[in-house]
């Protein structure tokens, strides 16, 4: 079997290039089509996960501007003397772009011909906001009844607040979780979109579980997944405490609710972080540190049970962190670690990514951009360095595979065409007609 296959105009240069990838094993997803109709992060991030796993993910833009996060920068990059955003290229490498005006009758027809061989559409228009267009589950499902359609909204397809638009941020803050991120006198959000990334995880096990009942009822169907709904969901153990017992949770920093010392403390140099998690940890903790006062010195408040420290924590923080501050950050986990004492240090992203754990762990990818070599003064690279996927197999490496750097705005819109049975002058016209975009190489935008 021949998995090498070309990706619009991202096709190997050689047959000695094609023949290195023939003799891998098909990726687990490889079988199915997903028609991309998100924007953003959520649903890029998801289907972004289908095209690492094999899946073939069309990604529909407009014509004219694309997807919102092309232009979410600085940082840029640019490829065959296209503008990109890094931002953009986080999540939509393995796809490919076809740039259609969905507004009109013509664009929908040809979503409607893509359709009808998808297994996946993936969208996150507001509610009902693609009925108009013809493009909603009970159009699509009229015409593919096997298809499974991924509605991704702020609030859920239903309830008093379906009507209105979701954001990370916001959700974050009306679902909870910035209540219980940040110190006492100040809310945080998380420094990145986790609401958007785990409702995208979230839609992936909805996805693949669908995928999976249809193989025994020959049925798609639709499925609902909202921000806030994820957002209520993995307040995780917070919420369970709140529902248990009827208790707001605050603010405590980077501190624990149920467990002491979990938290970070400064060092000669900057931070390291604890972690521990029993008794027998907390007490290789007060060895390394040398520090027998914790259990010897009578003016202190116990802190023999976890949940003595925990009643205790800011006296036991300031005590630990006497110990703590004479001595670099490096050298307390090494002879922490040394003990089995849970610990960190505090990496910036060069630390992460440059770490020889990471790189052991295949997790950065290089992907080989359109270079525009006629061009000496370009600024093009000839790859792009991302952050691989996670997921690691037995008997595959998914790093092995030819994976493709996010699409040019319109890059595969002729080819995908093509496939569906469109001549070159259907092509033309509906191009001229302002229904569709097709990217020329060595074509600036």
């Amino acid at each position: 079997m021949l998995i090498c296959k070309q990706i619009g105009k991202r096709s190997f240069k050689s047959n000695i290039q094609c023949r290195r990838f023939s003799n891998l094993a098909p990726r687990p997803l490889s079988v199915f089509k997903v028609l991309d109709l998100s924007r953003v992060l959520a649903g890029p991030w998801s289907t972004q996960i289908f095209g690492d796993l094999g899946a073939e993910v069309i990604k529909i833009e407009h014509p004219t501007n694309g997807d919102d996060t092309r232009k979410w920068g600085p940082p840029f990059y640019t490829d065959n003397g296209t503008q990109n955003s890094a931002y953009f290229s986080c999540c939509n490498r393995n796809k490919k772009s076809v740039a259609i005006d969905i507004s009109t009758q013509k664009g929908q027809e040809i979503i409607h011909k893509m359709a009808k061989e998808c297994d996946v559409v993936v969208e996150n228009f507001k509610v009902d906001g693609l009925t108009k267009y013809g493009l909603d589950y009970a159009s699509l499902s009229q015409i593919n009844p096997r298809l499974v359609y991924c509605s991704i909204t702020g609030f859920g397809q239903t309830g008093p607040l379906s009507h209105l638009p979701g954001y990370d941020f916001a959700i974050q803050a009306m679902g909870g979780l910035m209540s219980i991120t940040g110190p006492p006198d100040q809310p945080y959000k998380c420094g990145v979109a986790i609401v958007d990334i785990m409702t995208a995880m979230y839609a992936n096990v909805a996805i693949l579980s669908s995928l999976h009942l249809r193989n025994l009822t020959g049925k798609g169907q639709h499925i609902d997944v909202s921000l806030f709904d994820v957002q209520a969901t993995f307040l995780a153990n917070l919420a369970s405490n709140y529902l248990v017992s009827g208790v707001e949770p605050k603010r405590i920093g980077n501190s624990h609710a149920s467990i002491s010392p979990y938290d970070t403390l400064a060092t000669k140099d900057g931070f390291i972080v604890l972690a521990v998690g029993n008794d027998s940890q907390f007490l290789s903790l007060c060895n390394v540190l040398k520090a027998d006062e914790i259990f010897n010195n009578k003016t202190l408040p116990s802190f023999t049970t976890n949940s003595d420290r925990v009643k205790n924590r800011a006296p036991l923080l300031q005590v630990l962190e006497k110990y703590t501050k004479p001595e670099t950050t490096q050298h307390w986990v090494k002879v922490l670690g040394e003990a089995n004492v849970p610990c960190s240090p505090i990496n910036t992203f060069s630390q992460v990514y440059n770490h020889p754990h990471t790189i052991a762990r295949d997790m950065i990818w290089e992907l080989p951009l359109n270079r525009n070599t006629s061009d000496k003064n370009s600024e093009d690279k000839g790859t792009i360095t991302t952050v691989g996927n996670p997921i690691h197999y037995e008997d595959m490496t998914l790093k092995d595979y030819h994976h493709t750097p996010p699409p040019i705005l319109g890059e595969n819109t002729k080819d995908v065409l093509s496939d569906l049975g469109l001549t070159d002058s259907q092509i033309s016209t509906l191009e001229k007609e302002r229904v569709v975009y097709c990217h020329k190489p060595n074509e600036s935008t």
